[in-house]
């Protein structure tokens, strides 16, 4: 594992969880969040909890099999953890996942109906690693399933045989995933891709075309 692991993450989640929230980008009990640990385990944010008001023991922690590991009053992990694991498998430089749902990433995801969204040449792509002169640069889409079995069946498929151009990915009428070394860069990346979708709504919103 790389020096970026921290000892407990939990609480730069918990912190970084409650802006998302005051954002807008986690309403309700939307969302989760994650964070590897260097035996390979990972925190995830648990099931149906607020974002807003995030406590340590609001987090259940899962091992590298993906067996519970540590669970404070029985609690579920997010639904989507297996999407995490997967992550975490497909990217091993990666110890931080999120995943929140905004108004602007739903409605970007609408802009095409096939599998991969061009972004604007924005300044905003060289914060996630695009750093063309004129870049050209996709985030993939994949389609919403209510078994989240399938949407990580699809994510595996796709990425064993093309790699994303950034590290996000959107699920349709979902939200959007970001993985990164660090907790800190992963809440940038959101930033940055929320940005850019926030930009483009405005663009269609101007006439600007997308």
């Amino acid at each position: 594992m790389t020096s970026s692991i921290i000892e407990d993450p939990r609480g730069q989640m918990m912190t970084d969880a409650h802006y998302f929230y005051q954002q807008g980008w986690m309403v309700g009990t939307a969302g989760n969040l994650s964070a590897r640990l260097a035996d390979g385990s990972f925190w995830i944010t648990a099931s149906g909890k607020s974002k807003g008001k995030l406590s340590l023991d609001d987090f259940v922690c899962i091992a590298s099999d993906g067996k519970v590991k540590t669970s404070a009053a029985n609690l579920q992990p997010s639904a989507e953890t297996a999407i995490h694991q997967l992550i975490y498998r497909l990217f091993p430089a990666s110890q931080t996942c999120y995943h929140v749902h905004s108004i602007e990433n739903n409605l970007v995801s609408r802009f095409v109906e096939g599998d991969a969204l061009t972004l604007p040449p924005l300044e905003m792509l060289k914060g996630l690693g695009v750093c063309q002169e004129h870049p050209n640069c996709t985030i993939e889409i994949f389609a919403n399933h209510l078994q989240v079995s399938r949407i990580t069946a699809d994510i595996e498929k796709r990425f064993s045989i093309t790699s994303p151009q950034i590290p996000a990915l959107l699920i349709r009428d979902h939200g959007v995933t970001v993985w990164a070394a660090s907790p800190k860069t992963a809440r940038n990346y959101v930033e940055l891709i929320e940005y850019i979708f926030r930009y483009m709504v405005a663009a269609v919103r101007l006439g600007m075309g997308r």
